[in-house]
């Protein structure tokens, strides 16, 4: 719009199964970073109030955390974002349309309201910049008792003692904010922590974690939820050694991925290519098999891209892409995305940040001889 286009951005979050529903700005402002972190906020500053009384601090009577403040505080937040989304829209004449946009052929797109109300919208680019939603694998009970990190943010009441299913950074973030407000916190690990970052660096985050209280049940699949007394929920899994077990929680939330929303938008009629496995779109500097479609974000397949990259999913990432995608098609520039070395961070109650390789990916690209590697141990003099 800044370039003196006329734009339309259409946005309709689809409830989650517990019934969920969000405002403007993706995941990282609504279910992702913007509330994670200040969650993880709540839970550090809970350590330093510990932490204090070795410093001379006299805290009076028991420690206590009100989730509800927390809660309210944090969406009260993110709703000032929301609001702050549309002024900007608004400030430069974009049309925002609440409503669900789907393609009917390539250069046109129909954008179904609440309400049910179409509007018909034709245009010269496109820019599909759908994002993802967390997936729940296929067991009973899974949709109907549980929740994911759609809904934990804005959870009215405290999730008491919480079952995480998955390993991601998802899962451990919330596993480690929710056990940090001094709730009673599992995980369930099916292989390994962290996978995709350096696996060294993730033994570390898992092994802070496991002194600190949280309880892992390694090498394990949920088989089962179900309904138990007093409103808890019942968990049954088994074993890669083929034992069984269950245990009852008051939540349980599962963090085992994300699927990109690409497959109910009408990608076929646009005659945009998808890969069949992931559901993602392979692009070439953000633009897809149809010349004047782009996909942005989550959705674009980072396994495609030369050289391949996990990276596309980070919201400041898909911003710069944007802006650059922005310049190339009206401003006359010719920068493109570079999706290596983008630096990235994991909240976890011991906080992770790293850029370029994992040693991992370093060894299966230039071989075990042809690397170094260094290591120091530091602890900060207040933590001795």
């Amino acid at each position: 719009a800044k370039l003196g286009k006329k734009v339309a951005c259409c946005d309709f979050v689809k409830p989650s199964p517990a019934g969920t529903a969000w405002g403007l700005g993706g995941t990282c402002v609504n279910v992702g970073c913007i509330p994670k972190k200040l969650m993880h906020q709540a839970a550090l500053l809970g350590e330093s109030l510990e932490d204090s009384k070795s410093f001379g601090w006299e805290t009076e009577g028991e420690k206590k955390h009100s989730w509800e403040t927390m809660v309210n505080n944090v969406q009260m937040h993110v709703k000032s974002l929301n609001f702050g989304y549309r002024a900007d829209l608004m400030s430069q004449q974009v049309k925002y349309l609440n409503a669900y946009a789907t393609f009917v052929d390539p250069n046109t797109v129909h954008a179904v309201d609440k309400k049910g109300k179409t509007t018909v919208i034709t245009a010269d680019q496109f820019v599909i910049a759908t994002g993802g939603r967390p997936r729940y694998p296929d067991i009973p009970g899974a949709k109907e008792l549980c929740i994911t990190s759609d809904d934990v943010f804005s959870l009215k009441a405290s999730p008491g003692k919480t079952l995480v299913i998955g390993a991601s950074y998802v899962a451990l973030e919330c596993a480690g904010f929710i056990h940090g407000v001094g709730l009673e916190t599992h995980v369930m690990m099916r292989s390994i922590p962290l996978r995709g970052f350096d696996q060294q660096m993730a033994g570390l985050i898992k092994d802070d974690m496991v002194k600190h209280g949280i309880g892992f049940i390694e090498g394990a699949s949920p088989t089962a939820v179900e309904q138990a007394a007093d409103g808890k929920k019942r968990v049954h899994w088994k074993t890669s050694d083929g034992t069984t077990g269950s245990a009852e929680y008051d939540t349980v939330m599962f963090a085992v991925g994300r699927d990109v929303c690409t497959t109910t938008i009408g990608l076929d009629k646009a005659g945009v290519i998808t890969n069949p496995k992931n559901g993602k779109i392979p692009t070439l500097h953000e633009q897809t098999n149809v010349p004047h479609i782009y996909a942005i974000g989550d959705v674009i397949d980072g396994e495609a891209l030369q050289p391949p990259s996990a990276l596309t999913e980070l919201t400041p990432v898909a911003i710069q892409a944007g802006k650059h995608l922005a310049n190339r098609l009206y401003a006359g520039k010719s920068t493109t995305m570079n999706y290596q070395n983008v630096p990235t961070t994991v909240y976890t109650p011991l906080e992770y940040g790293c850029v370029g390789y994992t040693e991992e990916e370093a060894e299966a690209k230039f071989g075990k001889k042809s690397i170094e590697v260094y290591h120091t141990f530091f602890t900060p003099l207040e933590l001795t």
